[in-house]
């Protein structure tokens, strides 16, 4: 399913418009990603949480020339799927 098809659900399940579905999603999607910006988790309860994660500087290769590198420290945005969303994929 890509965006296209995820608003086309969601107009067909709330009677809303594609349009009002599309800024609907978009709206939930700029939520999240402001919430994570802040270091913040936003937590769906039975969907599950999104939360940033840090990532500890590394050393690394480039795997052309064998250098190595320095990859600086970092944060990662992950998603830890709740009990009711577990349930639902194995059925």
């Amino acid at each position: 399913m890509n965006k296209t098809d995820l608003i086309e659900t969601i107009a067909n399940s709330t009677n809303l418009t594609k349009k009002q579905s599309e800024a609907a999603l978009k709206a939930t999607l700029e939520a999240i990603e402001n919430a994570l910006a802040k270091d913040e988790k936003v937590v769906l309860v039975g969907f599950g949480t999104f939360k940033t994660k840090a990532l500890a500087a590394r050393k690394g290769r480039n795997p052309s020339t064998n250098e190595t590198i320095d990859i600086p420290a970092s944060k990662a945005a992950v998603f830890k799927a709740g009990k009711e969303l577990k349930d639902i994929v194995n059925g």
